[in-house]
């Protein structure tokens, strides 16, 4: 713990700190996303209050499972930053990383990013999700990290192009054991804990062999893990099938790399338009396949 020039302070965060990070978090990635926002794409936005209870929720939890990953910085106006990271056995995941808008350049980012690393000592793996944030970017290619693009899914969706798929269930928390396995074999380290947070976003449908696993969330997978490209493509379809059919509602897969041709051979099949948006960095490792991650929880 210790103070600079300007006045902040280093501490481990605290469940009264949630809150405020969410807070400062919203502001951040809402200053990015206006500023890298590109013509066509829909306007940032605030958000929603389901949304944002969820955040809480999740990220009072990592003070229970990984309290040594979990930082902030603070000045007198109140938190500058903070950085939320959990270790998942040889896999070290930052979560979120924010520096409050117009306070970048004090040192305060660097401070948290090296205690929150801290926190994985001895993994030999790690990921993390980037957004377009130029400076984040250069400061995750100093610390060793490789940085793959990221592809978004997305469009109105013809139902009459949607292929059949079988084999699929409901899953269940009795499903996590070999969830957590496929995971190890995919991205070194279980989802564990995280689990919880994922099924409070979206409903699990598994492969009835085992052999890969979804959460279908209001849009496209939340996340979607598979032994094989096959089966990736049936989860990413029931994903797809899954979203409501109203009015102006469009499906939207992001977080996809480009070794996961299977998921945009599926998009364009469907007549989905592609783009690009934010990076996954990875250290010690390839991106997964046949895999899309969850933006926070990868």
């Amino acid at each position: 713990m210790g103070a600079d020039v300007d006045g902040w302070v280093l501490r481990p965060m605290e469940h009264g700190d949630v809150a405020a990070a969410e807070a400062l978090s919203g502001a951040a990635f809402e200053a990015v996303d206006t500023a890298t926002r590109r013509p066509g794409r829909p306007e940032p936005g605030h958000r929603g209050p389901e949304r944002v209870a969820r955040w809480v929720t999740r990220t009072a939890r990592f003070l229970e499972t990984d309290p040594g990953g979990c930082w902030v910085a603070e000045d007198a106006a109140g938190l500058v930053g903070f950085a939320t990271s959990v270790r998942r056995e040889r896999l070290w995941v930052l979560v979120t990383f924010a520096v409050r808008p117009g306070s970048q350049g004090r040192g305060v980012g660097a401070a948290l990013l090296a205690r929150a690393e801290a926190h994985g000592a001895g993994c030999d793996r790690a990921m993390l999700s980037a957004s377009e944030d130029q400076g984040a970017l250069r400061r995750y290619w100093a610390a060793g990290f490789s940085l793959h693009p990221q592809l978004l899914l997305h469009g109105r969706l013809d139902r009459s192009l949607l292929p059949s798929v079988s084999g699929l269930r409901e899953g269940t928390a009795a499903d996590r054991t070999w969830m957590d396995d496929l995971d190890r074999v995919l991205r070194g380290g279980p989802h564990g804990p995280d689990h919880v947070s994922l099924s409070e976003m979206a409903p699990l449908v598994v492969a009835g062999d085992r052999s890969g696993y979804a959460y279908a969330g209001p849009t496209g997978p939340a996340l979607l893990a598979a032994r094989d490209e096959a089966t990736a493509r049936d989860l990413l379809v029931e994903c797809l099938a899954r979203v409501e059919d109203r009015a102006g509602s469009s499906v939207q897969v992001g977080h996809v790399t480009s070794l996961n041709v299977w998921a945009v051979d599926v998009a364009l099949g469907l007549r989905l338009a592609l783009d690009t948006q934010g990076h996954l960095a990875v250290r010690g490792m390839a991106p997964p396949t046949p895999y899309v991650h969850n933006g926070a929880l990868l």
